[in-house]
């Protein structure tokens, strides 16, 4: 934990929005980056593709918002599973005024695609994640992730410390999930303010999961098992779960949470569980917060 006093089970909630009145600050500028070592391409989707050593074509988007002169500090999104990294849409307008965002497309899913010999592990997408920054000659980064990205996210961190700027994991497992899980309806998902075209946008995006990538997930998700990596994260971190998340209960985040040296957890009142997506905005409130102080400190 943090040097703040970890919050009790009762105040969790309250503990977590009040994060959100921290003020705001301008972001260091950053480096220009040099050497890529691949060539990017424009792609059809208003993206790029880059072409890794791995055999993997990462398919990306890349925003920026803040005055074109000025630069900031990169964050990475990494997208959970049925989806691909268009579910960043929320965090963008926000988050881009203030810090230089990538948001890749995992291997096997949206633009991206998986070598036939592509491992389907936790570590090989933590080294998808190294070979993306290499190619675009990124040294670290801030690392935000959703559901099964928030996985590869603390894998990233343990095994890449220096590379490693801050973690974000929101609703992200700890532990091994049922084949059943992905049969989730979008309610349980996106919550009970979903739209019915919310709910028939991401129907499509899991519909649209290529047969391979869906098959190989589900064999990682049924093995997922994160709390070895925890006392090995040495990045300053902030866990979201929501209150009334079907997919693991505040207890459960709690003691996994509690594990990780410099960590904090953020409960937001939902009834979602993908709450990168239905808490975006308080999500990119506290996360904001987050991040201004860690630079203070």
């Amino acid at each position: 934990m943090s040097t703040m006093s970890k919050p009790t089970r009762r105040g969790l909630v309250k503990w977590g929005i009040g994060l959100a009145a921290f003020p705001m600050m301008s972001q260091a500028i950053r480096t220009a980056a040099e050497g890529k070592s691949n060539p990017r391409h424009a792609s059809e989707r208003s993206g790029f593709t880059v072409s890794l050593s791995s055999g993997v074509s990462a398919y990306y988007k890349e925003d920026w918002l803040g005055a074109p002169w000025l630069d900031s500090d990169p964050v990475v999104l990494l997208h959970g599973n049925l989806e691909t990294s268009e579910i960043w849409y929320g965090w963008v307008p926000r988050m881009a005024q203030r810090y230089h965002l990538f948001r890749p497309d995992l291997p096997g899913f949206g633009g991206s695609t998986a070598p036939s010999n592509f491992e389907w592990s936790l570590s090989n997408f933590a080294k998808f994640v190294a070979d993306f920054l290499d190619s675009l000659g990124i040294q670290s980064a801030h690392f935000v992730g959703a559901k099964t990205g928030g996985a590869i996210a603390m894998q990233f961190a343990a095994t890449y410390p220096q590379r490693t700027r801050s973690v974000v994991v929101a609703s992200g497992p700890f532990n091994a999930l049922s084949p059943k899980t992905e049969q989730n309806s979008q309610l349980l998902r996106l919550g009970s303010a979903a739209t019915a075209e919310e709910i028939a946008y991401f129907d499509k995006l899991r519909d649209d999961m290529r047969p391979e990538t869906r098959r190989q997930m589900e064999t990682l998700l049924a093995s997922i098992n994160v709390e070895n990596l925890l006392p090995r994260i040495s990045a300053r971190t902030l866990i979201i779960t929501s209150d009334q998340s079907a997919l693991q209960l505040v207890e459960t985040v709690l003691r996994y949470q509690s594990k990780i040296p410099n960590s904090r957890l953020l409960v937001l009142t939902s009834d979602a569980y993908h709450v990168a997506v239905a808490n975006a905005n308080e999500c990119v409130t506290n996360v904001l917060a987050f991040y201004e102080q860690a630079a203070k400190s």
